[in-house]
């Protein structure tokens, strides 16, 4: 398979005033298109800046990011957030209170034809099985149902990569089990390419094809799901 995002020799730092702190040291991985990986560690393991940093949000000071054959970053490169045609779903889920659910998945196809964006919205309301809610406001919907909407808002522009942070830690122990499946599912029908930050070892084996065990900043294993028994 391609490889859809590749990592190399990461570093990653903050500056403090005593000099930068470095957060990600050496790390390297690759992500096959249309599969689904997973950054699994604790608070403080550099997961999530790792996530910002594909995304856009962090320079990188050593090493690379890239996006089929696309340089994303480098210490002497940095593609804007907003060119990348990187995804990003927060475990807020960022709803518009104002906007119904339909309206908020369509928020970032302003630039499509309307009849384009009806047809878009229709498809993936659809695709993550809630067709007929297309009318109600977030407040109107269970912690589950808006989670789906915020994943359809995030699918609408198509993007190349979808980077998840938490998704499911604002959720109840059963919901998170159920919708860990189904948003695999929504996923793998869609064909994305997606990277997952958590700290829960069973939502990690459930969602990805594979399993990178983050620890003090480096990548300690990558394991696809195939051995994920022994992981």
């Amino acid at each position: 398979m391609t490889a859809a995002l590749r990592l190399t020799d990461l570093r990653l730092a903050y500056d403090t005033p005593r000099g930068p702190h470095t957060v990600v040291q050496g790390l390297n991985l690759e992500l096959a298109a249309g599969r689904i990986a997973c950054l699994l560690g604790p608070s403080g393991c550099g997961k999530t800046t790792v996530l910002r940093a594909v995304a856009g949000f962090e320079p990188v000071r050593a090493g690379e990011i890239r996006l089929g054959d696309q340089l994303l970053s480098s210490p002497r490169a940095h593609l804007p957030p907003e060119q990348r045609r990187v995804g990003m779903m927060f475990q807020e889920y960022a709803l518009f209170p104002h906007l119904t659910a339909a309206q908020n998945v369509a928020f970032g196809l302003r630039r499509l034809p309307r009849a384009a964006q009806q047809a878009r919205v229709a498809e993936l309301l659809t695709l993550v099985g809630l067709a007929d809610a297309g009318g109600r406001y977030p407040h109107e919907l269970s912690g589950g149902q808006q989670q789906r909407i915020a994943l359809a808002r995030a699918l609408a522009p198509a993007p190349a990569l979808l980077l998840l942070d938490e998704p499911f830690s604002n959720l109840d122990s059963g919901t998170r089990a159920r919708l860990t499946a189904e948003v695999r599912e929504i996923l793998q029908r869609a064909g994305q390419t997606a990277l997952l930050v958590t700290h829960d070892e069973a939502e990690a084996r459930h969602m990805a094809d594979h399993v990178g065990v983050m620890h003090s900043g480096r990548l300690a294993s990558w394991t696809p799901r195939e051995t994920l028994n022994t992981f």
